[in-house]
């Protein structure tokens, strides 16, 4: 694992997860820039150390200035509910909007989306399939990305803080039961992968068994399947949904991305 600082910019960087991916990244050595709405209620909510990127997902043009120079994104977007704030405008189009503004820029990317998010027919569904569609999208980028599929945050025993690493997606219950994981922990997955080599390419789900935290995730990372180059789902995932049954607008977001990757 290498300990080159980066430039690092975090997305959803006042969100639960990512304040913390703030303060860890921080605590590694990188840059670290914080995308917010209102740098003024931002501040009082992240370290002092933190850069304050002004812009918002969904107004594209607000975007450029705060990629300009990154070597890192991670995105950890969750949407609140509303018109403004639905999962399609932020867990979806918020992935699509940075990846449109990189302007030929080829940072690291790290996708935090989350466990079961395969499964078809749950009561989840307007949220999953969104952020399904996000990975799809980072994946057809043609940059070097890892995507995190967490379980539930903070349900997990004091003792449970041994992270495992999962492929397949198979746990969709859409309960605890599918595994449960420190919002800590998940940062600390989310930045270290940042500079893993062994996790270029990866998708995975993050949950914790019993048992202390490892100081190094290489070993981890490296035991999980890449990706098949140029495929739109995660190695092991069910096909179940099929691109030629996906609304237009998405199909058309995806050939945008690939064109960009082209260029």
């Amino acid at each position: 694992m290498t300990n080159a600082p980066l430039t690092v910019l975090v997305v959803g960087a006042t969100g639960s997860i990512g304040r913390l991916v703030v303060a860890e990244s921080i605590a590694r050595g990188h840059t670290t820039r914080a995308l917010v709405r209102d740098a003024g209620t931002a501040r009082h909510r992240l370290p002092a150390e933190a850069q304050l990127a002004v812009g918002d997902v969904t107004r594209p043009e607000t975007l450029p200035q705060a990629l300009a120079g990154v070597d890192a994104v991670v995105l950890t977007l969750g949407s609140h509910g509303g018109a403004h704030s639905s999962p399609e405008n932020v867990d979806y189009a918020g992935v699509r909007n940075v990846l449109a503004a990189l302007s030929g820029q080829r940072p690291r990317i790290v996708l935090m989306t989350a466990i079961g998010v395969t499964a078809r027919g749950s009561a989840y569904d307007h949220l999953l399939d969104w952020k399904r569609r996000s990975e799809r999208l980072v994946r057809a980028s043609g940059l070097p990305y890892t995507i995190v599929r967490p379980g539930w945050f903070d349900m997990n025993a004091p003792d449970e803080r041994r992270p495992v690493f999962l492929q397949g997606d198979t746990r969709r219950s859409g309960s605890p039961s599918d595994g449960v994981i420190a919002r800590e922990d998940i940062a600390q997955v989310l930045v270290q992968a940042l500079t893993a080599p062994e996790a270029v390419t990866r998708t995975f789900e993050l949950v914790a068994e019993h048992g202390p935290a490892p100081r190094d995730l290489g070993p981890l990372f490296a035991a999980l399947e890449q990706d098949a180059p140029g495929a739109l789902d995660a190695v092991r995932d069910e096909d179940n949904m099929p691109l030629s049954q996906e609304p237009q607008r998405v199909r058309d977001d995806l050939d945008a991305v690939r064109a960009l990757a082209g260029a």
